[in-house]
């Protein structure tokens, strides 16, 4: 494996396709996520059956393409992410035909308070690029090995702040404090066993995107300032 990044200016069909899954699953978690779902006796939203997904995709980014390029497609996310949240809001704004009796329910499921659309914006951005940075500094400190400690470990990290600083800024102060820690504790350990128990698909994807890619990236001199987008 060559210690590279991919040029810039050469995306191949493999990586545009795992960028492509990556933004998909992240709008449609956060279009699902209005349902309240239970699961194994946990209460938890519908985002939970595909938001964990983009965790597991960030992975093979940061793995095989390295931080820079996760933290391109991480802000990418948050910009389509943005479009649809606008385009729903405009379509929302629009005078409705008269026969048309819809409204109170596009309002219901698809007008996002702006405190929970503020969270989960907040949230996601938090969660991904400590996701990502954890796992970077592990490939180095592990020199490549134990793959399956990066992954979880990255989860763990990225996934715990993503749920506390949703769960905080969304529902502080209208939830009590038990409620709030039992929210937070819940989804970070039911998304952190996912991908647990995806591990086994994350190490068949990786190694096929190495071997076809022939990049194994190690991000010894990144600049991990998240917002250095044209580093």
């Amino acid at each position: 494996m060559t210690d590279q990044a991919q040029s810039s200016d050469k995306f191949s069909a493999r990586f545009l396709t795992i960028v492509a899954l990556f933004i998909g699953c992240l709008i449609a978690a956060n279009i699902i996520a209005v349902k309240l779902v239970f699961i194994w006796g946990m209460l938890l939203p519908a985002a939970v059956i595909v938001f964990p997904v983009s965790y597991i995709l960030g992975d093979v980014l940061t793995e095989v393409y390295g931080y820079r390029a996760a933290r391109k497609v991480i802000w990418l996310g948050f910009l389509a992410n943005l479009i649809v949240v606008a385009a729903i809001w405009a379509g929302g704004a629009l005078p409705a035909a008269g026969f048309w009796k819809g409204q109170p329910a596009y309002d219901l499921i698809l007008g996002a308070a702006p405190r929970i659309l503020a969270a989960s914006f907040l949230a996601y951005l938090v969660g991904e690029f400590t996701n990502a940075y954890v796992l970077a500094k592990m490939k180095i400190a592990t020199n490549g090995r134990f793959l399956w400690a990066r992954t979880i470990g990255s989860t763990l990290v990225g996934q715990g702040l993503d749920s506390a600083v949703f769960i905080a800024v969304a529902f502080a102060g209208i939830l009590p404090v038990p409620a709030l820690v039992t929210a937070i504790v819940t989804q970070w350990l039911f998304k952190s066993a996912y991908e647990a128990c995806a591990t086994p698909v994350t190490y068949g994807v990786v190694n096929y995107l190495k071997r076809r890619e022939g990049i194994d990236f190690y991000d010894r001199d990144t600049k991990f300032n998240p917002f250095a987008i044209a580093d």
